[in-house]
């Protein structure tokens, strides 16, 4: 499927392109700012460096998620998946939320790799779910052999690394024997004369119940590739407009929908606009209307997309504010305490949580419910649910 690469009217795109620039800039800048000492504000934990600002980070994957799901038609309240996220649900996981998960587990990924993962013929397999070698020809990567790559990486990957590198292995090779299963030949089942569906039946995406025959997954995501590699002269932000247009218009995934937006902010962040966080784009496009998202005019679609980076940028920089004064006030309670205290802890938890319960409390800070609740008291947030069971606390 070919996209409309026409010329851009720059003349109606400069005025929302510097606006959706400046928001977006100030973002990036205050989630990465310094204090006066020239050192990024935290604390030092267990895992490392704690910012000051990694909880409007974490917190943003959840909101993402679910308003990705909106974006689609789908609804999913973020207590939900913050629960499901924990291991916790108070009740049995909906198709939705595991979607949403899904997404989240994506999102996370992302952020945690380098920029210039998410369009490596690598980066793409992951997030899709393929073999790397698929990718290699779209992205025109060099596929090193996996003897020469295994004496070169072992000397200097941590143990750590090499056990996460074995357990994608042994993923993989679970997913090749489940399509070898899924691809044998049809079998007479039961006495009943039907018969499963054959290797030649399956379309090159999977069960033709579940993908469309004529939707050409890899030739529609080589179009929008191709796209995303002629957008390279253009600034990043009108970049990111044009390969956002292009995954709407070319649809590359039939089930994926929810990835484009990802791999726009992974753009974002691997050409240096955004170099302290993802961008959080769904939540901007959410506040656009449909028919201005969809409309037939090319222009204005970039328009809506451009507005919604803005609107998104603003709106996620009076939340990290407001975490931030949240911070600041809780973190006055910490005067006098002793090294071990666990109320520092529960400070990065709530805020880096859009809700938190006891059982989550026990379970992050190893404490028991009746010790989460004396935290919980002592640092006096407010209480969201006000109900007896089930009950949650968060920053409102």
């Amino acid at each position: 499927m070919v996209y409309d690469s026409r010329e851009l009217s720059l003349k109606d795109l400069l005025h929302p392109a510097i606006a959706a620039e400046d928001a977006l800039a100030r973002l990036d800048d205050r989630v990465g700012r310094k204090n006066d000492l020239g050192e990024v504000r935290g604390r030092r934990t267990r895992d490392g460096l704690l910012r000051e600002n990694d909880g409007w980070i974490e917190r943003s994957h959840f909101v993402e998620a679910c308003n990705a799901l909106w974006l689609a038609g789908e609804l999913v309240h973020v207590e939900d998946l913050v629960l499901h996220d924990a291991r916790m649900d108070i009740r049995t996981p909906t198709h939705e939320l595991t979607r949403a998960h899904a997404i989240l587990r994506t999102r996370r990924q992302i952020a945690a790799s380098p920029p210039a993962w998410s369009f490596s013929s690598k980066g793409l397999a992951s997030l899709r779910g393929r073999a790397t070698s698929e990718f290699a020809v779209l992205t025109g990567e060099n596929i090193p052999a996996a003897e020469s790559v295994a004496e070169d990486e072992t000397e200097v990957k941590s143990d750590a690394e090499n056990a996460f590198e074995d357990e994608l292995a042994n993923m993989d090779a679970l997913l090749v024997r489940s399509s070898r299963l899924l691809a044998q030949p049809a079998e007479v089942g039961g006495g009943r004369g039907e018969s499963k569906s054959s290797a030649a039946d399956l379309t090159p995406d999977g069960e033709p119940l579940v993908y469309d025959p004529d939707w050409d997954e890899d030739e529609r995501f080589e179009g929008w590739l191709a796209v995303h590699d002629r957008s390279r002269d253009l600034p990043p932000l009108l970049a990111a407009a044009v390969v956002w247009d292009a995954w709407e218009d070319i649809e590359p995934l039939q089930h994926q929908h929810w990835l484009g937006p990802m791999l726009v902010s992974a753009m974002l962040r691997e050409r240096g606009k955004t170099r302290s966080h993802l961008a959080a784009l769904n939540a901007g496009l959410r506040s656009i209307p449909r028919d201005r998202r969809r409309a037939r005019d090319h222009t204005t679609r970039l328009v809506a997309f451009l507005e919604a980076v803005q609107v998104s940028s603003m709106a996620n920089l009076k939340e990290v504010e407001r975490l931030s004064l949240a911070r600041m006030q809780m973190e006055r309670k910490l005067k006098d305490r002793r090294s071990t205290s666990n109320l520092p802890g529960m400070i990065d938890l709530i805020l880096s949580r859009p809700m938190v319960s006891t059982a989550l409390i026990a379970k992050e800070l190893k404490v028991s419910q009746r010790g989460a609740l004396n935290l919980i008291s002592e640092l006096g947030v407010r209480e969201m649910t006000g109900r007896g069971r089930y009950r949650a606390w968060g920053i409102v």
